[in-house]
């Protein structure tokens, strides 16, 4: 049974198609948020398999509370997205009796500029003004919390007990589980080879050859929506941006067994995953990437991964006798000319909610933009806040 509450709808409130497109972690998140609805027939299309693009690259760090975004939208897109998590994974591992890989102990970011303090200081305040704890550390308690980390240079620590981390993969294929039983239907490997409109603004997708018709057509493609609407009206830009992380096997737990937050350092994530196995991930942004890449033909500078890997070894030591088990890397969506995600209808049509364009946050805000997204259609279908 569902974890969230049933809504009562409305005799008289007519049964609506909702078509989505694409599968990674923000589809997944729309199509299970609106499987709560009874009355809405809903399909996914996702052209390869889920979470095999962004999503499955991506390491699943949640800085919402730590993020210096304080107010207006993009502070409310991480903070609903945040208290969401707290209700969804236990939700999710109800429904499909598995556990979910969900780091509760926070996230300590590494502060290297003594002049940025009185900044942190504004934003613990602020913080505990919106409650939510944020703790500064001087270097002695990081060594005594973390005595695995190089402090040289350091002058505070940044704890944030509410952030964290969760496996994006696993993630997604629950919501999709629990969707599937909710009766949304899931068409992997099937292609989105068009959108139009039916001449009236209402938007049409052409798959297999067959033109659909859907009552409301939710794009969460990530970097493919840009083709997608190239021929909008006003269509949205997305440029790529280039991810890259590795897994290492440090052969025993580094630091205190009993507090293994994830940790960043200039901009670089160390994410425990127990046994002594570590991610490390950065996103890399590169203005000159072509619209036109892809994984086939574009691959990471060695200089920039080795320089990846030091920035993590610089402020972990233990790192530098680790074994490399995996690297991996993708291309995330950026907007162009407008701040992401893009969450929005798409101009020119009745029925088109975009949910696309979160750069390198899509799995912290995956929440919040589902949410925003079953909003718009709840209204559209005259339930509001039923």
């Amino acid at each position: 049974m569902s974890g969230t509450p049933a809504r009562t709808i409305p005799a008289n409130v007519i049964p609506a198609k909702v078509t989505i497109v694409g599968c990674g972690i923000v589809g997944a998140m729309v199509a299970y948020e609106l499987s709560h609805i009874p009355t809405l027939d809903i399909t996914v299309y996702e052209q390869n398999q889920p979470a095999e693009g962004s999503t499955g690259a991506a390491l699943g760090v949640l800085m919402g509370v730590i993020s210096h975004k304080v107010k207006g939208r993009t502070w409310r897109l991480r903070r609903d997205s945040i208290q969401r998590y707290r209700t969804l994974l236990d939700e999710l591992t109800t429904q499909t009796g598995r556990a979910i890989p969900y780091n509760r102990q926070g996230l300590l970011s590494l502060c290297f500029e003594a002049d940025r303090l009185p900044k942190w200081e504004s934003l613990q305040q602020i913080r505990a003004e919106q409650g939510w704890p944020l703790e500064i550390w001087p270097p002695e308690q990081i060594a005594e919390r973390c005595p695995h980390l190089a402090l040289d240079g350091v002058a505070a620590g940044i704890y944030s007990p509410q952030d964290g981390q969760v496996d994006p993969v696993p993630l997604t294929l629950a919501l999709i589980k629990v969707a599937a039983q909710n009766g949304v239907t899931f068409r992997m490997g099937t292609a989105v080879m068009g959108l139009t409109t039916d001449g009236v603004g209402r938007g049409q997708i052409m798959v297999s050859g067959e033109t659909l018709s859907p009552d409301w057509l939710v794009l969460c493609g990530g970097i493919g929506t840009h083709a997608l609407v190239a021929h909008a009206a006003e269509p949205v830009s997305l440029i790529p941006v280039f991810g890259l992380a590795t897994r290492v096997d440090s052969r025993h737990t580094l630091g205190k067994t009993d507090f293994q937050p994830v940790i960043n350092g200039r901009d670089v994530h160390l994410v425990p995953h127990g046994s002594g196995e570590y991610s490390l991930g950065a996103t890399v942004e590169f203005p000159a990437v072509p619209e036109s890449a892809s994984l086939q033909n574009f691959h990471p500078d060695p200089a920039l991964f080795e320089q990846m890997q030091q920035v993590a070894r610089d402020y972990c030591p233990a790192l530098s006798q680790a074994t490399h088990l995996s690297t991996w890397h993708h291309l995330r969506p950026r907007p162009q000319g407008q701040p992401a995600p893009v969450i929005q209808p798409l101009a020119g049509f009745q029925n088109v909610p975009l949910a696309t364009g979160h750069n390198r946050n899509g799995v912290l805000l995956a929440p919040a933009t589902a949410g925003i997204v079953k909003a718009q259609i709840l209204e559209g279908l005259g339930l509001g806040n039923t």
